[in-house]
């Protein structure tokens, strides 16, 4: 049985945006306007988190500029988001990736990548 709200939201979802899993190496080309100019930006880093569902879907981008860690929340089905782009998969253990808050330097940016497990390393 469906709700009047996902009835009403169903035509807003985007096709194709849930490829990419906790722990993957992502690319958000986000669009910002800028006065009457517009351009498309990117945002790269760890997806460390998704949450909720349907239309109110979001996930969690974490990256490190200029040695500070610096989070994004984006939507998934945002009309300002032009696209997400996976650089490197990974395999994780965990749901959530809040650990990684916690790490410094070098370590704040590895996580164990799919080919290196495939090939038993």
């Amino acid at each position: 049985m469906s709700t009047p709200v996902t009835e009403f939201t169903k035509d807003q979802l985007k096709e194709g945006r849930d490829q990419f899993k906790v722990g993957d190496g992502v690319r958000v080309h986000t669009r910002v306007r800028e006065g009457e100019k517009e351009r498309i930006q990117i945002f790269h880093g760890i997806c460390i988190a998704k949450k909720g569902s349907g239309i109110h879907e979001t996930f969690t981008v974490r990256r490190i500029a200029s040695g500070v860690g610096v989070e994004r929340v984006f939507p998934v089905h945002s009309p300002n988001i032009e696209k997400i782009e996976v650089d490197r998969e990974s395999v994780v253990m965990r749901a959530k990736m809040y650990y990684m808050r916690e790490r410094i330097g070098k370590r704040a940016s590895l996580v164990k990548e799919k080919r290196l497990v495939e090939q038993g390393r």
